[in-house]
Order: C-alpha cells, then sequence, then structure tokens
C-alpha cells in the first residue's frame, strides 16, 4: 500500500454506516459561548475514496454544494492534492440561526501517487457534487523473452 493522508475524521468501514460522530453524539460543552462555526469544525477533511483498477487510480470527493470554481486539482512531486474552499453562506438581516454545522474554509487532501500512475495524463470532472479525479496507469511495454541455450 502506498503512503496516504488519510487524517481520521472518522472511523468507518465500508461494510459499516456508523461514524464516530454519530456514536458519539455528545453536545459540545462550551457551545453556548461560541459564535460561529465548531472549532472541532473547522479542521474537519473530506472524505476521499481511492480506488484502483487495471487502467487506473480514481479518486471520489464528496463536494455538495460547492462550485467547481473553488476546487483545486495538483500534481506536485508525485503526490495529488484535492483542494478548495467552501464559503460562508451570507447571513440575511432578520434571520436567526438555529442550527449551523455545515463545513465552512479551506480544506486539502493529499495522497501520494505509486510509482505506475501517470500523472501527466490526469483528468477531473465534477458531478452531482462529486470530484472524480482519475490517474491513468503507465503502461508496460510487452516484455520480450529471449531464451538462453545452455553451452
Amino acid at each position: 500500500m502506498t503512503e496516504v493522508d488519510m487524517a481520521p475524521t472518522a472511523y468507518r468501514d465500508r461494510s459499516s454506516t456508523y461514524q464516530l460522530g454519530s456514536i458519539l453524539d455528545f453536545p459540545e460543552p462550551l457551545s453556548a459561548l461560541k459564535s460561529g462555526p465548531s472549532l472541532v469544525r473547522a479542521g474537519a477533511t473530506t472524505q476521499v475514496d481511492w480506488r484502483e483498477t487495471p487502467e487506473a487510480h480514481i479518486f471520489k470527493a464528496d463536494l455538495p454544494g460547492m462550485k467547481k470554481e473553488d476546487m483545486k486539482v495538483l500534481v506536485v512531486d508525485g503526490t495529488l492534492e484535492i483542494s478548495g474552499e467552501r464559503k460562508k453562506e451570507e447571513v440575511q438581516k432578520g434571520d436567526t440561526w438555529h442550527s449551523d454545522e455545515r463545513f465552512q474554509g479551506d480544506f486539502m487532501r493529499r495522497f501520494r501517487l505509486p510509482e505506475n500512475a501517470n500523472m501527466h495524463e490526469v483528468k477531473a470532472h465534477v458531478a452531482d457534487g462529486v470530484l472524480t479525479v482519475t490517474v491513468p496507469k503507465v503502461q508496460k511495454p510487452d516484455q520480450k523473452v529471449i531464451q538462453i541455450e545452455l553451452a
């Protein structure tokens, strides 16, 4: 397995739908004293799936409600970097907020790409709030086998 920046925001595997936040659903003790987004949410991480097929490495990031212009995908020194900013919704005069739970602010995820990644052919697109980044694999040339006769 390659080195992957997988900052744990929840303990979850494919067989479980539980996340740490829902298991330990405790109220924030100082929430009444704070204004603005939760301190915990400020460090929130966008969840990304990484799947490998015979042809490519495919990354999918859930970015609901984000505009394409607010996302950035880079490959820097063999590392795929997905970043962006979810802007805070403007407060309208007379509005009363009863809950402010959605993540707002900057996010960044980095993944060390394996040696078989073709970093010059990376493609990305957004559909239905999901960013999909496809990193094709380098095609190995057919290996020529030469049998050597024993003397």
